[in-house]
């Protein structure tokens, strides 16, 4: 039987905490989830029926090179984010996102390359680097009171004759930068004149908060014939259980280099997040204009309240995604903060650490949850903090 799905702010522990997610149940109960990149909020109706339709027609093997109304669907709407020249060829489907890291890694590089990330990232950006015997070369964004920014001088201080690969990740996680024209032309200058690739994730496109998502490859034809893109529907629709992702690129030989390293490794999508990626991008318009309008209030929301109750707290508020990366550093305990809000705060967020050196003392927030639920966890936090402080 389906489970009677509530509006945004009606969303409480109770519903959440079922069997199949990993976010509600890897803590035990009572601690609230705010790490994971998932989203608490129901899925759009037009993809829940999709996917009961779907049932109704053969569920075997699918389209290997991705449904030909996907295809079309996928290369309009990069077209929108004025990314133009794309053809059916120049995509590869993979069963999502991460794999698709590691593979890109794998046919772009060799054992002992380096590979230049900006840190904070996403944890898989970094084990893909090292889990298969890359040098990654670490470089921190900078932050001030103006925002994140790429520090472009200490970026020229780690280019060596073995760098052989920058990966980018726009809109940037955790951090939720949005990078602007200017920047990213500023690194495509960068790219060519030391003569790398790039290998760009842009899952989180669709979720602009501020700004307008610019895909890298778009900047010029030189900086497309050298870049690997990946994007799926699992951030944009709320779907990571069923998956789904494409490696985009102009230059054939750069997705065959990658189809040759990983042959028989990547497996397919499945027929069921073809489907819903398809619906998503046809029809789900209208779902993700409201959850947006809903994360953009939350995002506000925890910067007002982080400013009245935790000043300490330093947070950039995130132009993209539905995260924010939290300073806690002023706290002579930061480092430890992780354990103890799980321990005594009941809160679960993600530790800074495994986002790259240096990160100790922060914490990323998913605030795409209900506001009764991003409040709670905001005030077991502060309790908790000021018992430690007062």
């Amino acid at each position: 039987m389906l489970k009677a799905m509530p509006n945004f702010d009606a969303l409480e522990p109770a519903y959440l905490r079922d069997q199949y997610s990993i976010k509600w149940n890897l803590y035990p109960e009572g601690v609230l989830p705010l790490w994971v990149a998932d989203m608490d909020f129901p899925i759009a109706k037009e993809i829940k029926q999709a996917l009961i339709n779907r049932l109704e027609y053969n569920v075997g093997y699918p389209h290997m090179t991705g449904d030909p109304r996907l295809v079309s669907a996928i290369l309009e709407q990069q077209a929108g984010f004025g990314w133009t020249g794309l053809q059916p060829e120049h995509l590869m489907f993979v069963s999502s996102v991460v794999p698709g890291l590691y593979a890109s890694i794998l046919g772009l590089t060799h054992a002992g390359d380096e590979v230049l990330t900006q840190t904070p990232i996403y944890p898989p950006f970094l084990m893909s680097i090292r889990d298969h015997g890359r040098v990654a070369l670490e470089n921190p964004m900078l932050c001030d009171n103006n925002g994140w920014s790429i520090d472009f001088a200490h970026l020229e201080t780690l280019v060596t004759d073995s760098s052989k690969v920058f990966m980018l990740c726009n809109p940037q996680n955790p951090t939720g930068r949005v990078f602007t024209r200017a920047e990213l032309e500023q690194l495509a200058a960068f790219v060519l004149r030391h003569d790398l690739l790039v290998i760009s994730d842009e899952l989180h496109a669709m979720l602009i908060l501020e700004g307008e998502h610019i895909p890298f490859a778009s900047l010029s034809p030189e900086i497309a014939a050298r870049t690997v893109t990946l994007t799926g529907p699992c951030k944009a629709f709320n779907t990571a259980g069923i998956g789904g992702g494409v490696i985009l690129s102009n230059n054939l030989d750069l997705l065959n280099r990658i189809k040759a390293a990983t042959k028989g490794l990547m497996g397919h999508p499945s027929s069921f997040s073809l489907e819903m990626w398809r619906v998503g991008l046809e029809s789900g318009g209208t779902w993700l204009e409201e959850t947006l309008h809903y994360i953009r209030a939350n995002r506000d929301f925890l910067d007002s309240w982080l400013r009245q109750h935790l000043p300490e707290v330093r947070c950039i508020p995130a132009q993209g995604t539905y995260l924010a990366w939290m300073d806690f550093t002023k706290f002579s305990f930061a480092k430890d903060l992780h354990k103890i809000l799980i321990e005594e705060a009941k809160v679960g967020l993600n530790d800074g650490p495994p986002y790259g050196r240096g990160n100790e003392g922060w914490l990323r927030i998913n605030f795409a949850t209900s506001r009764a639920i991003l409040t709670e966890a905001l005030e077991r936090m502060e309790r908790c903090i000021r018992a430690r402080v007062d």
